[in-house]
């Protein structure tokens, strides 16, 4: 939403905007009339070197208008750069206004869809004097959001009624839970890539983080590149884990629409996990011995608001070889192997079955 506001803000007052994406340690040009800043185009951190953008076409991004509402999204399933995908999305929108079908001096623009940060740049600098204001949607409001206006009947910030698509079922949210340095950060982030990767997922899958400690969701791409950058990112986001932050982030969950929800929780067995925790309705449960796997699973069973239901129980071997699958059903249960952080693991077998076993829950 901030990408939106901040990009029609100050677009005007700079020739080009650059905005930092840490999985490339690069600046990205998301806005520019200076040719020497080609949108698209890397600001290396370190030395300020300019890479022109690759133009070669792909399918990462895709925009099209559906039922008067402009939807922008990553295409689940493609693995490409940030600055990869910005110039996706500016060949799609380019396409889309250029064949007509985008309408134009509405007086609002509702936008939806499962974005990023240089997109909405890019988006917002392009379309904002289009319309007299522009509305994105935010899943955890489950309403439009009013992020640029030059009308007086809509306000930044102002709320609007969403899309109310009736569900098959209520919400599946899933928690990632078990002791501290198991490996659940590496596995969320795992879990993530597999889920998106199957067609069966659902288009408004969603994922967040439940605790404070920097690990964002830049932070296992950013780690695998640059190890260094990553840990001085973490640092600098890292808050504390306060009965606040526990309230907060319980209410961002509970509020939270979409049909699946996966996010991950500290390592402690504390008052602040369990205000977070019963707000899940599903607990995956990662440990390293038998007496952490009892502990977490009365938590889960005994100790919150309300019982969760057990998906699987899976024990971190860091320094094992291969995965071990023991049981399918009801719980998944086996082992999962050297869960170092910066290291791709969604090809993982247990991570692979884990990933059909939660998106399964979807099923009505």
């Amino acid at each position: 939403l901030a990408s939106y506001t901040f990009a029609h803000q100050v677009g005007h007052l700079y020739r080009a905007i650059a905005v930092s994406d840490p999985r490339l340690n690069a600046y990205v040009v998301t806005i520019s009339t200076a040719n020497q800043y080609p949108v698209g185009s890397r600001i290396d951190r370190e030395t300020g070197k300019v890479t022109p953008p690759n133009i070669t076409p792909t399918s990462s991004f895709l925009i099209s208008w559906e039922n008067d509402i402009l939807i922008a999204k990553i295409n689940n399933g493609t693995e490409v750069d940030g600055d990869q995908r910005l110039m996706d999305a500016k060949a799609q929108l380019e396409g889309l206004i250029n064949s007509g079908k985008l309408p134009k001096g509405n007086q609002l623009l509702k936008i939806n869809g499962r974005s990023t940060v240089l997109a909405g740049f890019l988006i917002a600098n392009r379309l904002a004097h289009q319309y007299r204001s522009i509305a994105v949607f935010d899943p955890r409001l489950e309403k439009y959001v009013v992020t640029i206006s030059h009308s007086p009947d809509y306000q930044i910030g102002q709320l609007l009624n969403g899309e109310h698509n009736l569900k098959p079922q209520p919400p599946i949210k899933v928690v990632l839970c078990g002791p501290a340095n198991a490996g659940k950060t590496v596995l969320r982030d795992g879990l993530k890539s597999a889920i998106l990767k199957l067609d069966s997922a659902p288009s408004d899958f969603f994922v967040i983080s439940g605790c404070p400690d920097g690990d964002g969701s830049f932070y296992s791409e950013t780690a695998q590149k640059y190890p260094e950058l990553a840990k001085e990112l973490k640092r600098e986001y890292k808050a504390k884990f306060t009965p606040e932050f526990a309230r907060a982030k319980a209410r961002d969950i509970r509020t939270i629409k979409n049909s699946l929800l996966l996010f991950d929780v500290g390592g402690k067995i504390d008052v602040e996990n369990q205000i977070i925790m019963s707000e899940a309705t599903h607990a995956v449960i990662l440990a390293k011995t038998e007496d952490d796997v009892r502990a977490w699973r009365d938590f889960c069973e005994h100790q919150l608001q309300k019982p969760l239901t057990i998906v699987a129980i899976i024990y971190s071997d860091f320094d094992g070889r291969e995965d071990r699958i023991d049981d399918k059903y009801p719980i998944l249960g086996g082992s999962v192997h050297h869960l170092e952080r910066g290291e791709e693991v969604s090809g993982r077998p247990m991570i692979q079955a884990l990933a059909r076993k939660i998106v399964e829950l979807t099923y009505p």
